[in-house]
């Protein structure tokens, strides 16, 4: 079997995504640029969507569940007066309403998006039913019925209201949210109908998109030390979980994938931790006693 080609580095490339693009095209562009043996996004944006988007590079794949599950925060624009059948501007519109909610209608509707809510997710949606992709499914035209899924959204409000058909909304919320499917709902729960306009991810766990770098830059700074100093570190996607300092014979047991002994800290027992080492990051695992039981390890 032919080993991949590419560079052992490891860390984090924030993208600031453009329109236009799909992620898994961002992330070859990243591997490519950097000459990385391996690559990964921490969670989808729309080919439309614009924003963060994390490569993760190397071992950080490794922590890229931690980022998926972390909270994030969209901004987007809802359209108000018609349905489409991808909810978002690129699709058919499928219904219309000359209804215009007030902004006290928009802001009492909200409540009920907030919280632990259950989600349908777009017709067109990687979703898959059967084995097969809904949206490839859609794209031949057939409907299906969804099953609802759990979204915790933590906050929802009203930023800006452009115009009597438009209303600026952000939304922060937990792992597997479909903005559309929200502009949707709360179109119709105000009985105009809506659909997402345009829809940008400001922040996704720790990043940022003041750590973001566009695609042309990427493409400038392809195959340079500059590239390579954009990198983040791989712990900077460990940032939600406490750190604990291994010993040195903690150390060595941990990078062979057995329990390893930390220095006592505040963690609680059978809590979710980190360890490093001299500055290096070492395993992600439980605490027991004094020792991180390690579940992913990581080779740096």
């Amino acid at each position: 079997m032919a080993r991949k080609k590419g560079r052992e580095i490891s860390g984090w490339l924030v993208v600031d995504k453009p329109a236009g693009v799909t992620s898994t095209t961002v992330v070859n562009k990243v591997r490519w640029a950097l000459d990385a043996k391996k690559a990964g996004h921490a969670g989808t944006l729309d080919p439309a969507a614009t924003g963060v988007l994390a490569v993760a590079l190397g071992e950080a794949t490794k922590t890229v569940p931690y980022i998926t599950d972390a909270l994030k925060c969209y901004r987007f624009a809802m359209r108000m007066g018609a349905a489409t059948n991808t909810d978002d501007a690129e699709g058919a519109v499928i219904a219309t309403s000359e209804l215009r909610p007030t902004d006290a209608q928009i802001a009492a509707a909200l409540p009920a998006f907030i919280g632990d809510i259950e989600q349908v997710p777009p017709q067109f949606s990687a979703v898959k039913v059967d084995g097969e992709r809904a949206y490839a499914l859609a794209r031949a035209g057939e409907e299906m019925a969804l099953a609802a899924r759990p979204l915790y959204v933590e906050s929802l409000q009203v930023v800006a209201r452009p115009d009597a058909d438009t209303v600026e909304l952000e939304m922060v919320c937990g792992k597997g949210g479909y903005v559309r499917s929200i502009a949707r709902d709360l179109g119709a729960a105000l009985g105009c109908l809506g659909h997402v306009q345009w829809l940008r991810r400001e922040w996704s766990g720790p990043f940022e998109t003041s750590d973001g770098i566009g695609l042309d830059e990427i493409d400038r700074l392809a195959r340079t030390p500059e590239l390579d100093a954009r990198v983040l570190p791989l712990e900077v996607g460990l940032a939600e979980l406490p750190e604990l300092r291994a010993t040195a014979e903690g150390a060595a047991r941990l990078r062979n994938g057995n329990p390893g002994m930390v220095i006592a800290s505040d963690v609680a027992f059978g809590e979710e931790a980190w360890a490093s080492h001299q500055g290096k990051p070492l395993a992600v695992g439980i605490y027991k006693s004094g020792e991180l039981h390690p579940s992913r390890v990581f080779n740096l």
